[in-house]
């Protein structure tokens, strides 16, 4: 339950993806770990501790032994669907001010309406040249109303949510034109990526409390874990990486995303920094592996008729490995079988996953990453149920089997040798 209740104290902080990296790195910091940057050469050294952070998006790593040179990378994302605030947003409607948004990501929209939302994101300022950001959050909640049953008598026929009519929170009485202010302590804003979201405190259910929901598990759960499993696992060879990308949810094409360049120049840095060249280099490549940490539906009470008759994936169950014969996901025979071998030998409890063949497969940053890579890997999470509802759920047990999972990743010396892999 401890880590139970870490993790809730990190869901309950970190409210947009730039909330999550701030946080992260407060965590890496508490346990040692130095912050590099960009614009400077990368000082690293064996045995180190680092972490480096771009526009939303953030790598840490350790440097363990450098006999058997290779990268072990866990990649999450801590983005998740949420309602953004465009500019000039303030909509005036009789007494009501309501604020213009847009979608971000593939949410389920209306389990946003008749929420406690905070405004939450970052604001840009400029002090005489130096231009900087803030992460915010509001002191106060907005809330989007649903439309009484009374004057929509076909709602629970089915109600199609406009994103333009439906999805503008209600913010003041009258013409407040310091809303602004008073959600960020200030007017004098150059700019703003601010969000609607869910501000529900994250809670355990069940007649045992086995049951955990939050807003944002999907994918904080695995980008937390794999924290957790950086900072506690045990000396290995090689190069442990822990990804925590952004914008996963509308495509990771970004600079911040798993389709963008940050991991493959990282990766790069870090080898020239431990004075390997090119050809050192890409043979690392060859010789490393990547999870892709991001979770999967389990099984619906209500509806099992939505899951693949015979891999029936359940919360309790175990971690998820995910498999898709279109390659929606990274895993292929070889690499499930390497982190099977992996799990069992930690006495990790695991499962797998398939989608119904006719229906259409959500994918991870795990393919785009692995592509740009060249690299090995498999997809895996913890079973969930409400995927991209404003609030989500799954059994407390698996959190503690991913933890696990992440850590023997990290711990396992894992070498690849013509077109096979060792594991110590």
């Amino acid at each position: 339950m401890e880590k139970i209740a870490k993790l809730k104290d990190y869901l309950s902080a970190s409210l947009t993806a730039f909330h999550a990296v701030e946080n992260a790195k407060k965590f890496l910091a508490e346990n040692g770990f130095v912050q590099l940057f960009e614009t400077n050469d990368f000082e690293i050294m064996e045995g180190g501790k680092y972490y480096i952070e771009r526009n939303g998006a953030l790598l840490a790593f350790t440097v363990g032994g450098l006999d058997n040179f290779s990268y072990k990378i866990i990649a999450s994302h801590v983005d998740s669907p949420a309602l953004k605030l465009k500019e000039n947003p303030e909509k005036q409607s009789g007494q009501y001010l309501t604020l213009n948004t847009e979608t971000y990501g593939g949410g389920i929209w209306y389990s946003f309406f008749d929420r406690p939302l905070k405004i939450a994101g970052r604001i840009v300022r400029r002090e005489n040249e130096r231009v900087y950001s803030e992460t915010v959050t509001s002191p106060y909640f907005v809330t989007i109303p649903s439309l009484a049953v009374h004057q929509n008598r076909g709602v629970n026929e089915g109600f199609a949510v406009n994103a333009q009519t439906d999805l503008a929170p209600l913010v003041a009485l009258g013409n407040d034109s310091g809303w602004l202010e008073k959600a960020v302590g200030d007017t004098k804003v150059l700019a703003y990526d601010l969000y609607l979201v869910n501000a529900d405190t994250p809670y355990t259910f069940g007649a045992n409390n086995e049951f955990f929901a939050s807003p944002r598990i999907d994918n904080l759960v695995n980008a937390y874990a794999s924290l957790e499993a950086l900072v506690s696992h045990a000396d290995s060879d090689g190069i442990c990486v822990a990804c925590l990308m952004d914008n996963e949810e509308i495509g990771s094409r970004t600079a911040a995303g798993a389709d963008g360049n940050f991991v493959e120049t990282t990766l790069r840095r870090i080898a020239y920094a431990l004075r390997f060249d090119d050809n050192e280099f890409y043979k690392a490549l060859a010789s490393s592996f990547l999870l892709s940490a991001d979770n999967g539906h389990a099984m619906h009470p209500n509806h099992p008729e939505k899951c693949d008759p015979t891999n029936k994936t359940v919360l309790g169950g175990g971690v998820v490995v995910k498999s898709h014969a279109n390659k929606a996901y990274v895993t292929d025979a070889i690499s499930a079988a390497l982190v099977k071998t992996v799990f069992e030998k930690a006495g990790v409890k695991y499962q797998t996953f398939f989608n119904r063949s006719d229906v259409r497969s959500g994918s991870t940053l795990g393919v785009a990453m692995a592509s740009r890579l060249g690299i090995a890997g498999v997809d895996i999470g913890v079973a969930q149920l409400a995927m991209h509802s404003a609030c989500e759920c799954f059994a407390a047990s698996d959190f503690a089997e991913l933890i696990n999972g992440l850590t023997a990743f990290y711990s396992s010396d894992i070498l690849a040798k013509d077109n096979e892999f060792i594991i110590g």
